[in-house]
């Protein structure tokens, strides 16, 4: 699914699911929860700090798709058409970054 219809899916759920959308304040607020629990799976799992047991079932994936509905959320209620605005900085990113990756020496 491209991103376009992922935000048309998400849209279609919140008004058969979720009633309406949260405000934005509340939903930015989720956002910073939901990449909070990204990041906490990642430094325990893949960093220094030991993985509590209690942290040793939770679904990477499934929390990356929770920040991903809420940014659709964002998107969709800020009137942000996501997909192209992702291909416009993807363009961007590989104008500006294709030879200083190349060229950096720690990434050899």
């Amino acid at each position: 699914m491209d991103i376009k219809n992922s935000q048309i899916e998400v849209d279609k759920w919140i008004k058969k699911h979720g009633v309406r959308y949260f405000n934005e304040l509340t939903n930015m607020a989720q956002l910073t929860e939901e990449v909070g629990e990204v990041a906490r799976i990642i430094a325990r799992r893949y960093g220094e700090q030991s993985e509590k047991e209690s942290d040793k079932n939770k679904d990477l994936g499934e929390e990356l798709a929770d920040v991903m509905f809420v940014v659709l959320c964002l998107a969709n209620q800020t009137g942000i058409d996501l997909q192209k605005a992702f291909d416009k900085k993807l363009d961007l990113k590989t104008k500006r970054d294709h030879d200083r990756h190349h060229n950096n020496k720690k990434l050899k």
